[in-house]
């Protein structure tokens, strides 16, 4: 059994932004009004986020262009370094899609991290999302079952710590050893009674860790 693996959220944990946020204020203000559907429980997840996607209608070179503007945590490419070089392993798990994580990762040198999401490819001007129903890991709701993946790698480490910041990660919380948590994602947890640390940053995620000796 490996010693740990740290699992990130993408989208408002990793990024500064969602990615869907962009989309709608760039290429489609009316997805204000679906945001609000969704948000009141009148659609699922990954039918908001497939809408969205495919309704940018730009060649693939202005959506990589707006993929790369997306602002990240600073500090998460030399974090991942740390936990690497510490004997840890880093994992991305999203319930967006991997083709703009793809496109981050490779932008900012990040190597031998391992993604977890909804296969997403580019066609006609728009991003598609591809959702294998007898995956494993499948959820109706969010393509992705996050819990489902973690509970997986606990089977292959001793510890498992996450990070998260919205309704989607509120499920793996329960799952993982320790879960770092952001923004929504603290009062969530709160409400449910799953222990967490607040965090803002992934420099005070590191200075956790560092304190506990792990990196």
């Amino acid at each position: 059994m490996k010693k740990w693996a740290f699992v990130s959220d993408f989208d408002g944990t990793i990024s500064k932004k969602d990615f869907y946020w962009l989309v709608i204020e760039t290429y489609y203000p009316e997805g204000k009004g679906l945001y609000k559907k969704w948000k009141a429980g009148e659609m699922q997840d990954i039918d908001f986020l497939s809408h969205v996607f495919q309704s940018i209608d730009q060649h693939e070179e202005q959506i990589i262009q707006d993929i790369l503007s997306l602002p990240i945590d600073e500090h998460v490419p030399s974090f991942i370094k740390k936990v690497q070089e510490n004997g840890g392993d880093f994992y991305i798990l999203s319930a967006g899609t991997d083709y703009y994580i793809h496109h981050i990762l490779k932008h900012y040198g990040i190597q031998n991290v391992p993604v977890f999401s909804n296969k997403g490819y580019y066609e006609n001007k728009n991003v598609h999302l591809s959702i294998d129903e007898s995956h494993k890991h499948y959820s109706r709701r969010y393509g992705i079952d996050k819990s489902k993946v973690i509970s997986d790698l606990k089977e292959k480490y001793e510890v498992v710590y996450f990070a998260g910041d919205s309704e989607p990660d509120s499920h793996p919380a329960n799952v993982a050893d320790l879960t770092f948590a952001k923004d929504v994602l603290q009062e969530l947890l709160k409400e449910n009674n799953v222990p967490f640390v607040a965090v803002e940053s992934f420099q005070q995620i590191e200075d956790f860790l560092h304190e506990k000796g792990t990196i």
